[in-house]
């Protein structure tokens, strides 16, 4: 027992009041106290470490499925969206007459090779610097089928072109256009094509990154290029690029390289420009390679203004072939740049002047207001004079 300690306070005469005394437990029953608090403490914690045991089981159960069921099964969508479009990927044969390589002097037949594929029964999408100035162009299928085609529309400021077909393949199926809006940065795709010939040749990578070439105007359509690491090589210009559930999200146009191979930088004109540029609107096809001229060369030139398209090469058939529009015919060398000087040089198009800077979609759009039968107007300057040609649109 504690000593009870007695207050009193002064001039008050109180009896000191002893507190109740507390109830005292044995040592026995203390002890017995004591083990049922520490067990209860031990089932608590055996419990929470079941229950700790079974979450990290649970999680480790998740990582090892993610590392060797997830890699399977993207293995897997993948194979199955590649038979799902392998057919539908051509191969694209040009040949073009071309002015012999100094110091040799005429013609010279040029082949080249690139990619495309199948969009509808009788149409191909490819690239546009492959086929603009052909004089010639044969689609080959997988099965080995050869058709002959005729480009009937392209815009070079986008990269792409539309071939027409002279007939229908036997053996393949055309794939859908999908929403290029739709696809995100870091999101996989796969390329199909045929890199130094290698007809369809799988290579795959991710979208790097979207790049719009200039806005849209009031006549003009917004150009968007998408950047992707996947392996792109000579051929495989005018691939397309799939999402993963095998549409065309793409076409591919060029590369950057050093070495002149793959490095991880390849551009592929958006599948939304495609639809707006070739398929929402009549296509166009001038059939002219040319070079934009300015500046000085513009003046060494004697250009009644301040900036031309000179004329490299006309495809023949093409309606520039028709208009009889003349190519270079001497080849030279302005600033490190080789140019074929002597042919015409655009001035204007249906009173669009050639400027620089999103003027050839103005021009492309201004065609496709003319009327199958009507006249287009085109100026050129010829051996130092200006010539107005005034040429029907033919259907």
């Amino acid at each position: 027992m504690q000593p009870v300690i007695k207050i009193r306070k002064r001039n008050e005469n109180l009896k000191p009041v002893d507190p109740p005394e507390a109830p005292e437990l044995t040592e026995r029953e203390s002890s017995r106290e004591v083990a049922r608090t520490v067990k209860g403490w031990v089932a608590e914690w055996q419990q929470r470490r079941k229950e700790l045991v079974s979450h990290s089981l649970r999680v480790s159960l998740l990582v090892l499925l993610c590392f060797l069921v997830s890699p399977e099964s993207s293995a897997q969508h993948l194979r199955e969206a590649f038979r799902k479009v392998e057919q539908s990927v051509v191969v694209i044969r040009t040949n073009q007459k071309n002015l012999a390589p100094f110091p040799e002097k005429g013609m010279v037949s040029l082949n080249g090779l690139g990619s495309g594929v199948l969009i509808s029964e009788n149409k191909v999408l490819t690239a546009a610097h492959l086929v603009q100035s052909a004089d010639k162009t044969i689609v080959e299928f997988s099965d080995g089928e050869l058709i002959a085609a005729q480009v009937a529309g392209s815009t070079m400021s986008a990269d792409i072109a539309l071939l027409q077909l002279e007939r229908a393949p036997t053996g393949a199926a055309a794939v859908l256009l999908g929403d290029s809006d739709r696809v995100a940065v870091g999101d996989q795709i796969f390329v199909v094509g045929a890199p130094y010939g290698l007809s369809r040749t799988l290579s795959v990578g991710h979208i790097s990154g979207r790049h719009a070439l200039n806005k849209r105007s009031e006549r003009g359509s917004s150009v968007e290029f998408l950047q992707t690491d996947a392996a792109i090589n000579t051929g495989n210009s005018g691939s397309p690029v799939f999402n993963l559930d095998g549409e065309v999200v793409g076409i591919i146009s060029n590369i950057l390289s050093r070495s002149g191979g793959s490095e991880g930088l390849a551009f592929a004109s958006a599948s939304n420009t495609v639809r707006r540029a070739l398929l929402e609107q009549k296509p166009f096809w001038s059939g002219i390679e040319g070079v934009l001229v300015e500046g000085d060369l513009a003046r060494a030139l004697n250009l009644p203004q301040a900036a031309g398209l000179l004329v490299q090469r006309v495809a023949e058939g093409s309606i520039a072939w028709r208009w009889g529009i003349r190519p270079g015919k001497l080849r030279a060398s302005v600033e490190g740049e080789e140019l074929l000087l002597g042919g015409d040089i655009i001035l204007a198009l249906n009173e669009v002047s050639v400027e620089r800077g999103g003027t050839y979609d103005e021009i492309y759009a201004s065609v496709n207001q003319v009327r199958a039968g009507d006249n287009l107007i085109i100026k050129v300057f010829r051996r130092g004079q200006t010539l107005t040609l005034s040429v029907p649109l033919g259907p």
